[in-house]
């Protein structure tokens, strides 16, 4: 398979996992109080979406590179 392909592949993966998932959600734990030896951390959760226009176009392009790299020049 030529490297288009391949890209293109890639690329329709990761455009059907963003419009599956829309995003993905991680913790991080922060330090809210230090006073000596205490301590108090806090978990807080942040979100990072990703847009439906980003996985429409990943999906789209992924095609397009699979029918381009499977032609026979």
């Amino acid at each position: 398979m030529k490297p288009a392909g391949i890209v293109g592949i890639i690329l329709i993966i990761i455009g059907i996992v963003s419009l599956v998932y829309g995003g993905f959600t991680y913790t991080k734990r922060e330090k809210v109080l230090e006073f000596g030896p205490i301590q108090a951390t806090a978990e807080k959760e942040h979100t990072i979406s990703f847009p439906p226009v980003l996985g429409g176009i990943c999906l789209v392009g992924g095609i397009v590179l699979v029918i381009v790299g499977s032609r026979k020049s």
